[in-house]
């Protein structure tokens, strides 16, 4: 599998990437030999590039995601995961109800401060049973999370305490590429204006449907650069499944505008003989700024059926179509 650089740093990872959030039992219990199968689907397919976070069910996509890496030689493949949230154990009738089933028995508490990021970390390698990390990024910070008001506390955190301590594991050595990791556009400005980051883990902002970050992000990445890790290329699913009812698009049911345009995505990819999904997928690649899509899941078919559609060549026709009924906030 081809890889791209992470930013100006030597850090390379695969095109296609593995998000870890399935395996931590997003929506639905996964087991783990369900967990491990998936891995290995995607580390059969070439995969070498593995995102996880502590916010995963609770800390057990970390607990899976190293269980399974543990077996293969440490310098093959790059693990990213994320700070911003600590974890504390709590009794099983207290555990917060995140989206995730079975979680482990932990809460997650904000935090974005220096002492906060460091934890954070050690944390992290504790679950996942290694020495390192690659890639670190700072976890959903900004207003679509926190709200204006408490946005403009965690950000002072971040820029008066965090940012510094992701500086100190970098110069280290201790890692080597630091970003964010996040669901809006906005955010990603405000820090690229005050710090270097050398990457983005974007979700759902620069896909086939939405082009939300074309406006001012890709251009600021370019003048910086600060490469585009894009997870989210189905855009909750309704990119992979199709207009289908009960399709959703951004976490919720797809409105009458966004049914029409995928309808319209669908008849320009049934009329190139190429199916939507491999379209979502190939899309960010094209851009300069882009280092590799990441794609999520807990199912070994689903991830065999990405695995398959990645490679799908897309007529160079198709794009400009496809471009006309895309959303551009």
């Amino acid at each position: 599998m081809q890889t791209r650089r992470i930013g100006r740093t030597d850090l390379e990872v695969t095109t296609l990437s593995f998000g870890a959030a399935g395996i931590g039992n997003l929506y639905r219990p996964v087991s783990r030999d369900d967990a491990e199968a998936t891995l290995a689907v995607a580390w059969d397919a070439g995969i070498r590039y593995f995102d996880t976070a502590p916010r995963y069910g609770h800390g057990l996509s970390e607990h899976r995601l190293g269980d399974f890496l543990r077996g293969q030689p440490r310098a093959s493949y790059v693990i990213s995961t994320k700070v911003g949230r600590l974890l504390s154990p709590v009794p099983e009738s207290e555990v917060p109800d995140y989206g995730f089933a079975d979680p482990l028995p932990f809460r997650a508490d904000y935090d974005y401060s220096y002492d906060g990021v460091m934890r954070s970390v050690e944390f992290s390698l504790a679950r996942l049973g290694t020495n390192r990390v690659e890639i670190l990024y700072v976890h959903d910070i900004g207003v679509l999370t926190h709200g204006a008001e408490e946005n403009a506390r965690h950000f002072r955190d971040l820029m008066d305490g965090g940012m510094k301590a992701l500086d100190e594991l970098k110069s280290s050595g201790a890692v080597k590429a630091i970003g964010l990791g996040v669901n809006e556009t906005q955010v990603c400005l405000d820090v690229m204006a005050r710090a270097p980051i050398d990457c983005i883990l974007l979700a759902g902002r620069y896909t086939l449907l939405d082009r939300s970050a074309q406006r001012e992000l890709l251009q600021r990445c370019r003048e910086t650069g600060t490469t585009l890790v894009i997870g989210g290329v189905f855009n909750s699913g309704i990119l992979a499944t199709g207009a289908q009812p009960g399709a959703h698009f951004d976490y919720e049911p797809a409105s009458d505008d966004v049914i029409r345009r995928v309808n319209g995505m669908e008849a320009v990819a049934k009329k190139y003989g190429v199916s939507l999904g491999a379209a979502a997928m190939a899309f960010p690649l094209a851009s300069d700024t882009v280092s590799t899509v990441l794609v999520g899941t807990a199912k070994p078919s689903s991830m065999q059926r990405n695995v398959d559609l990645f490679d799908a060549p897309i007529p160079e026709a198709a794009w400009a179509e496809f471009d006309a009924l895309a959303l551009r906030p």
